[in-house]
């Protein structure tokens, strides 16, 4: 009885949503504007919260990997650099990304204007944008200039002071990156010459890596981390367990980053392409941990589960720029070279004497290079010479401007903590106050 009284009301549920499945239709049985309309709205928000969630991410990443005395630092960078970005991509960020679309009325209005994303009620070709809500198209914009900043935020950790390293978010997300990012997905020159980057190898994470190697010359070592000869010394983080669990919530936002660059989900075609892209960035990150995790145990004789957590990155960094053309065991290749790439690119920073707590240049940076490169491998539009243009005009436009952002932030306001302060832990010096208080002295 109980099944079939389920059976009859599922038949009636059919039928009276009917009309609204034809309503959903053109004649040509495609969707309709209002459903593609949508669905497709639905991707921007539900990949941004994604990407929101890589801001957790980096946060754990980041507090695994410094030393118990600075844990409370790098947490309170992590939330206050999201915040940053969040206002300044509103207030000049966006504005200088899309410049035609900045003064739209009824969604974004003069700088310090309290506007609405949108009229309730308004159907979409009323809107500022025909295909997604406006709203949805500015949320998933801004976390991608967010997760620019958060690169950063783990290179230049247990040496930086909080309020100058919280005067550069604001410079690298108002200015920086909004006006790099437009050169491609604003419609600039780099769209124009044939550059291809589908969700930011090199907008996103390519110069947040340049970002950070400026930063760290400009600040320099850590204090221990090489002997009087050159060699690197091994600073082991806090917690692995925290720095685990932020890669695996990073693979799980990528989904977002990536499958949320589609852009659109008002066809099947365009599910059955997220789908793809799900599938590939999955396959790079695989085997970027399992290149790693090969690779350590053959080079030191025992794994590094750090550099295994940076591999399955690298990978998902280097699927970044083309995650829709590749096939499947293209997407493993080019993740596995990613995973490569941090492996012998970690120790090569340390012969430099860039100190890179995280190793987030290895995985941004270089590996952003080999993603951004090797699009034209699977994709027939791109050029592996304008692929090498695009890369290093942005990066060369990120790490020089960065370079002189941080010397004056360092001449006007001071960038690295006193020697002391540095020894002492920065939880302490900056914050007042210790992630594990039962762990100290006294």
């Amino acid at each position: 009885m109980r099944q079939k009284t389920l059976t009859s009301l599922s038949v009636l549920a059919a039928a009276a949503l009917t009309p609204s499945l034809a309503l959903a239709q053109d004649a040509s049985g495609a969707p309709g504007e209002q459903t593609a309309y949508i669905f497709t709205t639905l991707l921007f928000l539900m990949g941004g919260f994604l990407v929101f969630w890589m801001a957790a991410g980096f946060a754990m990443l980041e507090a695994g990997l410094v030393r118990s005395k600075n844990v409370t630092m790098q947490l309170t960078k992590n939330i206050s650099l999201f915040s940053i970005a969040a206002i300044m991509y509103y207030l000049v960020g966006f504005g200088l990304m899309y410049p035609g679309d900045w003064w739209i009325e009824g969604w974004m209005g003069p700088i310090f204007a309290v506007t609405s994303l949108e009229p309730v009620g308004v159907a979409p070709a009323d809107t500022a944008l025909d295909y997604a809500s406006a709203g949805s198209d500015f949320f998933f914009q801004l976390m991608f200039c967010a997760t620019t900043a958060s690169i950063v935020s783990g290179t230049l950790a247990e040496r930086i002071k909080l309020w100058p390293f919280l005067a550069f978010v604001v410079v690298l997300t108002g200015f920086i990156y909004p006006i790099e990012a437009s050169w491609q997905w604003g419609g600039g020159w780099l769209a124009e010459a044939g550059f291809s980057d589908f969700a930011g190898s090199t907008l996103v994470h390519a110069a947040g890596g340049f970002a950070a190697l400026a930063g760290a010359i400009v600040l320099g070592p850590r204090i221990g981390k090489y002997s009087k000869d050159g060699k690197a010394q091994a600073i082991p983080g806090s917690n692995l367990a925290l720095a685990t669990l932020g890669t695996f919530i990073l693979w799980l936002g990528w989904f977002g980053f990536n499958g949320g660059s589609q852009l659109a989900m008002g066809t099947i075609g365009d599910v059955a392409d997220v789908s793809r892209i799900f599938a590939n960035t999955n396959a790079a990150a695989a085997a970027g941990a399992v290149a790693a995790l090969i690779l350590t145990q053959v080079t030191y004789g025992k794994v590094d589960l750090t550099m295994v957590l940076n591999g399955a990155l690298a990978g998902l960094v280097s699927i970044t720029a083309e995650p829709l053309a590749p096939s499947l065991t293209e997407a493993t290749l080019i993740g596995a070279v990613g995973g490569a790439i941090v492996v012998y690119t970690v120790p090569l920073l340390d012969k430099l004497k860039i100190d890179d707590v995280v190793g987030a240049i290895p995985v941004h940076l270089i590996a952003g290079l080999w993603g951004t490169f090797i699009v034209a491998w699977s994709n027939d539009g791109a050029s592996y010479g304008m692929q090498l243009v695009g890369f290093f005009s942005i990066g060369i436009f990120v790490f020089v401007v960065s370079f002189i952002a941080f010397s004056i932030i360092k001449a006007v306001m001071g960038l690295r903590v006193s020697e002391e302060e540095e020894i002492n832990g920065l939880d302490m010096a900056e914050m007042g106050m210790e992630a594990y208080p039962e762990f100290s002295k006294g």
